[in-house]
């Protein structure tokens, strides 16, 4: 730079007072801070715009997992009967307790003499052309004869391990036949029936057998509709371990099974979508820990994939019991009877929608009131409604059946009930039931 008065060339003054250094070095200092401050402000925009987007593809992930394990069928954590937790697929729950159970499943051959049977043998036009036992017989043969044929099959299962076999009533019912047991890997052994239920569809057999595999029986109160169940029985009486599964579709159902000729009134039963066939009453119906929480003893032939199952609670009492004294007992009072539902009500007429009707059966031998059992005793008699039991009402929850046993032989219980229009408490002794 030039001066005009002096044409003389100016430096530039470059000293600073401190005052003016300081005041500077304050202003840059604000000016820095700012630009932190926004940049910190960017990151941390960034920073949250990463997050979100990063949790929003995890949340993505994990729904699509979710989608795969539904598509996989993956269950729920189950407890096994250590109480352990285990967290199984649907594909290897079925293939663990198929694995675990088979081996504990038996099939059970019926056979009889037909010999023996009155008629056999005995053919007027010297030919048997309906064959039904596969043992007919020109009528010259002599009836002193043995004519042993298999007339039946079923199944059942282990309970222990020195041979105790349980299985339904009606696949042993009969006195005058003899009973082989056949294991899963084909052994053949013969069996006795060392009990029958007089109440309920069970019984016990015993064959001669050490270490053998046997199944667990599991609180059938906790079970829920909807849950995964496996069957395994000799379906058809031909094929021997049958699997098959699905789902529990009803509880506390009441039947009444059997034929015209022999029935039988079952409360409390399980109902299952389980294909269940002639063959496989007797054998166990499984949850996902491979224990056993009924008995296949029915299916429902006017439908399809209907069948029903005793619950392993009944087992376990007839089993205690028998272990106890030998025997099956249960306490009884003696009266045949339906439950009544909103809809048989409305049928019927009747003047309450809950409770037990006593009826007869088709037989001339079904009493309503078997003649000197306690319910005779005390007085009751065809149609009455028997409404509660020591103050519980008696309803689809609470089976009249379910409700006795509950006591032991010999406990007096206090029965309400609806008698010619009227209401009326009545107290009985429980009997046992032959």
């Amino acid at each position: 730079m030039l001066n005009e008065d002096n044409n003389k060339e100016l430096k530039p003054d470059i000293s600073i007072p401190a005052q003016d250094v300081k005041q500077n070095f304050d202003q840059n200092k604000n000016v820095i801070s700012n630009i932190s401050a926004r940049v910190i402000a960017i990151l941390a925009a960034v920073s949250l715009v990463a997050g979100l987007v990063g949790g929003a593809l995890g949340i993505k992930l994990m729904a699509d997992s979710a989608s795969v394990r539904k598509l996989l069928g993956n269950n729920p954590v189950v407890a096994n009967s250590s109480g352990q937790n285990i967290t199984l697929t649907e594909d290897s729950a079925i293939i663990d307790v198929v694995k675990k159970a088979s081996p504990a499943v038996v099939s059970v051959v019926i056979s009889k003499d037909l010999s023996k049977i009155p008629g056999y043998g005995i053919n007027p036009f010297n030919f048997d052309p309906f064959n039904f036992f596969g043992g007919g017989s020109p009528s010259n043969n002599s009836s002193n004869t043995p004519n042993v044929q298999q007339v039946g099959a079923g199944s059942g299962f282990f309970v222990s391990s020195d041979g105790l076999i349980l299985t339904n009533k009606h696949v042993v019912e009969d006195t005058q036949a003899s009973y082989t047991v056949i294991t899963s890997d084909g052994t053949k052994y013969d069996a006795v029936v060392e009990a029958r239920d007089p109440v309920n569809d069970l019984a016990v057999l015993k064959i001669k057998i050490s270490n053998a595999p046997y199944l667990s029986l599991a609180d059938s109160s906790k079970i829920q509709i909807g849950q995964r169940v496996v069957a395994i029985g000799n379906s058809l009486g031909e094929y021997q371990n049958t699997v098959t599964s699905g789902i529990v579709s009803g509880i506390g159902r009441s039947i009444t099974a059997g034929s015209s000729d022999s029935s039988e009134q079952l409360s409390g039963v399980i109902q299952t979508d389980v294909a269940i066939n002639p063959g496989n009453s007797g054998g166990p119906l499984l949850d996902a820990a491979g224990q056993v929480i009924g008995i296949n003893t029915a299916i429902d032939q006017q439908g399809q994939l209907v069948g029903f199952a005793l619950p392993s609670n009944d087992a376990a009492r007839a089993l205690a019991s028998y272990q106890k004294s030998g025997k099956i007992t249960q306490p009884f009072i003696g009266v045949r009877y339906v439950m009544i539902t909103k809809d048989i009500a409305s049928q019927e007429k009747l003047p309450t929608d809950y409770g037990a009707l006593i009826l007869r059966g088709q037989n001339m031998t079904d009493f309503a009131v078997v003649p000197g059992s306690p319910a005779d005793k005390a007085g009751l008699a065809e149609n009455d409604i028997i409404l509660e039991v020591n103050g519980t009402k008696v309803d689809g929850s609470n089976t009249l059946s379910s409700l006795v046993q509950k006591h032991n032989i010999g406990d007096t219980v206090s029965l309400k009930v609806y008698h010619k229009g009227q209401e009326k408490t009545v107290n009985l002794t429980l009997g046992e039931a032959n």
